[in-house]
């Protein structure tokens, strides 16, 4: 089952990122919201950082991935 959310973020931008971000959330046909999350999930995989999942740690090494 895909995570609840349920938290509001907001943040200003130019014109030219809000502009590539629709493109290219359109392009795969992801909304603006999935196309950053999973940009930001993918990131931080490669570099190692510790993603918070439900009050632990879970990283790449230890989450099976």
């Amino acid at each position: 089952m895909a995570a609840e959310k349920n938290v509001s973020v907001s943040f200003r931008g130019t014109p030219k990122f809000k502009s590539l971000l629709e493109l290219a959330a359109t392009r795969e046909q992801r909304s603006r919201t999935n196309l950053l999350e999973r940009l930001l999930f993918d990131h931080c995989r490669k570099q190692g950082i510790a993603v918070p999942i439900a009050s632990k740690l879970v990283t790449h090494e230890n989450a099976g991935a």
